[in-house]
């Protein structure tokens, strides 16, 4: 039986030995045969070089790679340039988000929602990309109700998403209910699960209540109850997360995509024990 595919998402690193690490974690992570690498992409276009510079590093090593672009504070103009010299590049996987507004920049750009940068990136490059597009099962932090939020999803994928990946989320249900739902609107492409690793509880409840990620309240309070013994915290996430991806596999999830934060660790442990 062929494992599913499972991709590993990456922050560009700011220093020489930040990458050297980078290259490492990839090193470690490429024996799980990831069908791509993703990097990601500061608002406003902040870590535009070192998302390239990311992503060329990945293709050097004969990995697929998948640049994040971010378009809220942009102009058409500057997304068509950096997305020209991506395929110039010979890249082919996009993931396209709206991205949040930078602190101290007031103009939305050219660009107010995900669908406006799908369809922008269809009209000027056909099919040459597969498009990635974001979903929230427990909905954007910002969205103006769960409707809307739905609402959003369906646009982008009509604008032309080829396949969506996840907010990471700790609760399977809340997947399966958002696929559902979208299933019935129509929408049938492959929504991968955005799987996170629980490694430092503070670290992750900040992350959490910034994305709308909901913590469960027993999940939260056993992790809690660890105090600052990370060693249980840690085996403890490596359980929870485990019994999460495959309940989620087994629940017909087309794929895992895992937020690694730039380290092999965790991650590695749970594909081990996913039998990859």
């Amino acid at each position: 039986m062929t494992p599913s595919p499972i991709s590993f998402e990456f922050f560009p690193p700011r220093t020489p030995e930040g990458a050297e690490k980078l290259r490492t974690t990839r090193r470690q992570l490429a024996q799980f045969k990831p069908e791509f690498f993703s990097v990601t992409f500061g608002a406003g276009g902040t870590t535009q070089e070192g998302t390239l510079n990311a992503v060329l590093d990945i293709q050097s090593e004969g990995h697929f790679a998948a640049p994040h672009l971010s378009c809220v504070g942009s102009s058409k103009e500057s997304i068509r340039n950096i997305v020209q010299n991506y395929k110039d590049h010979g890249i082919r996987h996009i993931v396209a988000l709206r991205g949040d507004i930078p602190s101290g920049m007031g103009d939305f750009g050219e660009f107010r929602y995900a669908n406006e940068l799908v369809s922008f990136l269809r009209h000027e490059f056909g099919d040459w990309f597969h498009i990635e597009v974001a979903a929230y099962p427990e909905f954007h932090p910002q969205a103006q109700s769960a409707e809307a939020d739905i609402h959003n999803f369906v646009n982008k994928v009509r604008a032309g998403a080829d396949s969506a990946i996840t907010q990471y989320f700790f609760n399977a249900d809340a997947y399966f209910r958002f696929v559902d739902e979208v299933n019935a609107r129509g929408i049938t492409i492959p929504i991968v699960p955005g799987i996170m690793p629980i490694q430092n509880f503070s670290q992750l409840a900040r992350f959490s209540d910034m994305c709308g990620a909901e913590i469960p309240r027993w999940l939260r309070l056993r992790l809690q109850a660890f105090g600052d013994d990370t060693a249980s915290i840690r085996a403890f996430g490596l359980d929870f997360v485990t019994e999460l991806s495959d309940r989620v596999l087994a629940g017909g999830a087309p794929g895992l995509h895992f937020y690694t934060l730039n380290a092999a660790g965790a991650v590695s442990t749970v594909c081990q024990r996913l039998g990859r």
